[in-house]
């Protein structure tokens, strides 16, 4: 491609609303331009980087037995209906009527359509196991987005979909999608770990995210430099310290004026805030064919843990959360500030698993400057609900080996599900087995977002001049540069020529613009090798060559440029290759 051909400009500096790195220069090398919140263009050169991605992606897929296909973005509402998810999800998922008055949404996910097309097409244990997938736009309304192509509302994801006669042919899928998915982030060049996650309004038994540490994500990990144990903070665990063994003490009311927070608690009574119960206060919605519901959740936590919403929702099955009004709090029989479940009416009390063995703590009294000293669960109150509803936290003892966990930021690149027959039960996608049984269908779910891995390539691979993309992913191979001069002319364009007839990808720059306009743009956009015909190195023998990675040149004589570019563009393809090796499954 000739520069002064080429659809899209760099820019001098970004737009304002660039908050990274990455993204601003993804904005002045001209690779996307915002339409509008959380909406991008793709110009030509990230086009091509996208379909490099895509290809490699197809590939990984291609070589576990996935067959592409492609589904509709628009979906009729009645299929979600029938999965539930239509009353579960809230305003990200978008709703609308067609000219019919038919409630239709815009794609998030593709489980609906998969489950439908295999109740038609599925009927026998002999077409199982398949797995299909798609790379296919989808929208969702997301109400903050942010960092570019890193939280967006239209984004292009990859979809695969594993079908299965049972939960041993899941797991199978499931551990090639593990594997394959590091195959694809290191084909890609980028640095990924996977970890333990929530399964959120997916559903099913198990989750992975395949995270780029870097503090630009939204996620907090918990990761163990000791034996390898990693989860998103949503699900991560810690080894909780044995119960001291107490008999219960009589309950005492006591007065503590002054003391609505666990820290002045702990302080008034010269307690450690470990001998004392937390109580977080907080209104579920939860969703049935009927609407929406609210119900008043009353959690339960040790004074010095702090509650996991996400665990929480999930232990109430609610589709969002919000905290309690003072009036909704007194209405159930407690006290802002000095709350307890005791004698407390008309809400679920959810109790964490560290209250129901630690004996004599101190709660609130549900008035105004009072506790009770020796509250204890089972003999004071009752909990619903008593499940692990607390955050990991910096330097907590690791669950599988009692090391320090560390906590570190980063952005989800891609996820796997083992959805197992959430949406098969709902839909009616059965087979008849060797028995002649009806059966369900086992599915499994693995996503991979285009946009956001692209996105996190070019946070990894830039320096305070621009973007350095990996010989895999880059628009061009080689970035050719013609400096004004008598004889330089015809021999850019026969070395523009020959490149592209030996099968090297060349970005021209042909345009009529001074060398440092032209150095400036090939450093921002980052393709991996440059030659340069200027007057100056033909007078040397030849064309410059540079790789964007150092600040070495040289000078390569014409008739061996070709072999020259191919060698080089063969040793950062092999570097590549080497991170593209077995990765041991962890569950």
């Amino acid at each position: 491609m000739r520069m002064s051909q080429h659809f899209g400009q760099t820019l001098r500096n970004a737009p304002a609303e660039a908050d990274t790195e990455g993204y601003r220069l993804l904005l002045r090398a001209g690779f996307i331009r915002q339409l509008a919140a959380g909406i991008f263009s793709y110009l030509p050169l990230a086009r091509r980087s996208l379909t490099k991605i895509e290809n490699i992606i197809r590939q990984a897929m291609n070589d576990i037995g996935g067959q592409e296909v492609t589904m509709p973005v628009v979906h009729p509402g009645d299929l979600w209906r029938e999965t539930g998810r239509w009353y579960t999800i809230g305003d990200e998922l978008t709703r609308f009527q067609d000219r019919n008055e038919r409630d239709m949404v815009l794609a998030m996910t593709h489980e609906e359509v998969v489950a439908d097309l295999v109740r038609h097409e599925i009927s026998s244990y002999r077409q199982l196991p398949r797995l299909i997938y798609h790379i296919q736009t989808k929208w969702r309304d997301e109400p903050r987005p942010r960092a570019g192509l890193i939280r967006v509302r239209e984004f292009t994801m990859k979809d695969s979909y594993s079908l299965d006669q049972d939960e041993e042919g899941l797991d199978k899928q499931y551990r090639a999608h593990f594997q394959a998915y590091f195959d694809i982030f290191h084909r890609c060049g980028l640095p990924v770990i996977a970890v333990r996650s929530d399964v959120g309004m997916m559903g099913g038994s198990m989750a992975h995210e395949f995270v780029y540490l870097n503090e630009i994500g939204e996620d907090t990990l918990f990761i163990c430099d000791n034996c390898g144990y990693a989860a998103n903070r949503e699900v991560a665990t810690f080894n909780r310290p044995e119960a001291i063994d107490e008999p219960p003490q009589p309950l005492e009311k006591v007065a503590t004026p002054n003391t609505p927070t666990i820290e002045a608690l702990a302080q008034f009574l010269d307690i450690p805030k470990s001998k004392t119960a937390k109580a977080v206060f907080m209104m579920a919605t939860v969703a049935d064919e009927t609407g929406n519901h609210e119900q008043f959740i009353f959690a339960v936590v040790r004074g010095d843990m702090e509650v996991n919403e996400t665990k929480l929702a999930n232990a109430v099955r609610a589709k969002s959360l919000r905290p309690a009004t003072e009036a909704e709090i007194r209405a159930i029989g407690a006290e802002p500030g000095y709350g307890s479940p005791v004698g407390v009416h008309d809400c679920l009390i959810v109790v964490d698993t560290a209250v129901t063995i630690s004996s004599n703590l101190v709660a609130g009294a549900n008035e105004a400057g009072y506790h009770y000293r020796n509250v204890n669960h089972g003999r004071d109150y009752e909990a619903h609900i008593i499940t692990d509803i607390v955050s990991a936290y910096a330097g907590a003892p690791c669950p599988q080996c009692q090391h320090s966990l560390k906590a570190v930021r980063g952005v989800e690149v891609g996820n796997i599900f083992k959805l197992g027959t959430r949406y098969t039960e709902a839909l009616g996608a059965t087979f008849l087995d060797k028995d002649g049984q009806s059966r369900p269908v086992v599915m499994g779910s693995y996503g991979v977002g285009i946009g956001r891995l692209l996105a996190c390539i070019a946070e990894h691979y830039r320096d305070e001049n621009g973007l350095k993309w990996p010989i895999t992913v880059a628009p061009y191979q080689v970035h050719l540069i013609v400096l004004p001069g008598d004889e330089t002319a015809p021999i850019a364009e026969k070395l523009y020529v020959d490149l592209q007839a030996a099968g090297v990808e060349v970005f021209y720059d042909d345009r009529d613009e001074r060398p440092g306009v032209k150095f400036k743009d090939a450093d921002l956009i980052g393709i991996p090798l440059r030659l340069t015909i200027s007057k100056r190195s033909l007078e040397q023998g030849g064309a410059e060559y540079k790789r964007r990675d150092s600040d070495e040149r040289s000078i390569v004589p014409l008739d061996e440029v070709i072999a020259h570019v191919q060698a080089e563009i063969k040793a950062l393809q092999a570097v590549i290759d080497t991170e593209v090796k077995p990765v041991p499954f962890r569950a």
